[in-house]
């Protein structure tokens, strides 16, 4: 029987899913957001931790295919990276909003799309699942989209006690963060001169992030016998899986304060 792991936090937090300008080198954008981008950011006021997610160039979908699922990731709609901000308290947008000027204005230098995701404060699980001094050393990203008639409650209980107990219990991670979001707005991200287009039938309904010791564990995850198990259950619930291997998890804020330099 499996057992849905302990959380250690309920953050309030968001992710910010971000696509690079294709008018440039692609890697010039990443170094302009893991530099200068990131400087605008970290200093913004009551931050928790702040991370950016940078995702491997060819993400093909790391999730085996499934019948009814969509797991193989869209070229026209693959993402480059994220970032992945946690507040101090659900008021802490509020005091940031200076900061967030200047960043909406540096937007338009490095990204082409950006869309806010975020949920309801105390719905974000950060899990306790690695043992002391043990560390992620590669990460895969899951996005996940809620099959049409199924209730929000419902995906929930499913994102938070199926496919979280499914794979923590397999015993091969060691970091795993959840994420449901509110129904996507526009509106709470409108950030000048970048695209924020988001299809009914392309937006996401949850997100997990899967830790592991290095690259050969991740991909053995995705061909155990708990995602084996997972995938007949997803139909019911989900309409697309897309699985994204990570290649840098850059932390610049972390317990509150700016770090010197980021940590990975």
């Amino acid at each position: 029987m499996t057992q849905t792991p302990t959380y250690v936090k309920k953050p309030f937090a968001s992710s910010i899913l971000l696509w690079m300008r294709t008018d440039q080198p692609r890697q010039q954008g990443m170094d302009h957001w893991q530099g200068p981008h990131s400087k605008i950011i970290s200093v913004t006021p009551g931050f928790e931790e702040y991370r950016q997610i940078h995702l491997a160039e060819t993400n093909p979908g790391l999730w085996p295919a499934i019948s009814g699922v969509e797991t193989a990731i869209p070229a026209d709609r693959r993402i480059d990276g994220l970032a992945e901000v946690t507040f101090q308290s659900a008021l802490s947008p509020l005091w940031g909003r200076k900061q967030t000027k200047l960043a909406y204005k540096d937007e338009v230098n490095v990204f082409r799309r950006t869309l806010l995701y975020a949920g309801p404060p105390n719905s974000a699980r950060w899990y306790d699942v690695a043992d002391p001094g043990e560390r992620a050393e590669a990460r895969a990203l899951i996005y996940l989209r809620r099959r049409q008639g199924v209730g929000t409650g419902a995906f929930r209980r499913f994102v938070t006690e199926v496919m979280v107990a499914g794979l923590a219990n397999a015993g091969m991670l060691k970091e795993l963060r959840t994420q449901v979001f509110m129904p996507w707005s526009q509106r709470l991200w409108d950030t000048p001169n970048v695209a924020h287009d988001n299809p009914t039938d392309q937006r996401f309904h949850a997100s997990m992030m899967l830790g592991f010791t290095d690259a050969d564990a991740l991909r053995a995850s995705f061909a155990s016998d708990a995602v084996t198990k997972l995938s007949p259950v997803l139909p019911a619930f989900v309409s697309a899986v897309h699985a994204y291997e990570v290649s840098a998890a850059l932390t610049y804020v972390h317990n509150g304060k700016i770090l010197p330099t980021y940590q990975k």
